[in-house]
């Protein structure tokens, strides 16, 4: 297996110092783009949709828990004992304190899929999940997502008993967020995924495997 070329001490800090200007520009891009991200507009939305959750039905008002801000994954529903791979990483890799973490600014969140609840609750008990987990099978809330059958992660605000939708990302938007990604590319080998752009000789198998 290659490995990255070994140099002096001071051959490595200038080459860290060139990479440090090309992380400081993109991390002032990204605080751009969060700027912008922010003065989105936002759109009314349905309040109504009723899921079905393991202690009873619940709208999508009542996921906010009476907070002002909701986080929502849909979580792929791809038939009967099948589970999206990429859903289940993502799921996999919520940290245990983030959700208190987000409650703490106001903000709740709530996993949602098409699958029926007895499948996604057979699920969580394999997966050792605990988070807020609703199947929204039956309704129209993925179509009218966007969604479909695919997924996708919403952000929405409440206004008393109104609700809107500020933002919404799939694909490369929700794989930015995993929390294994963000330190395995800082790592030499990085994420071992056959797409990255990665020296010759370096560890590379399939995405999903």
């Amino acid at each position: 297996m290659s490995k990255p070329p070994v140099v002096s001490p001071e051959e490595w800090q200038l080459a860290r110092d060139n990479l440090l200007k090309a992380e400081k520009e993109a991390t002032r891009a990204e605080d751009a783009v969060a700027a912008q991200r922010r003065r989105l507009p936002m759109t009314e939305f349905r309040s109504d949709y009723v899921f079905a959750g393991p202690d009873g039905p619940r709208t999508l008002l009542d996921l906010f828990e009476g907070r002002d801000q909701l986080i929502v994954y849909q979580f792929m529903d791809n038939g009967p004992r099948h589970f999206c791979p990429g859903c289940t990483k993502f799921t996999d890799n919520v940290p245990a304190g983030a959700l208190p973490a987000l409650a703490e600014k106001g903000v709740s969140w709530a996993t949602i899929s098409n699958m029926p609840l007895a499948q996604i609750e057979a699920y969580k008990a394999e997966r050792g999940w605990t988070l807020p987990f609703l199947s929204s099978n039956g309704t129209t809330f993925s179509d009218d997502c966007g969604a479909g059958r695919g997924f996708m992660l919403s952000v929405f605000l409440r206004d008393g008993d109104r609700v809107y939708r500020t933002y919404n990302t799939t694909a490369r938007g929700v794989d930015r967020l995993v929390f294994t990604h963000s330190f395995l590319d800082l790592t030499p080998w990085g994420r071992q995924e056959d797409w990255e752009d990665s020296p010759v000789g370096w560890p590379q198998y399939p995405t999903y495997g």
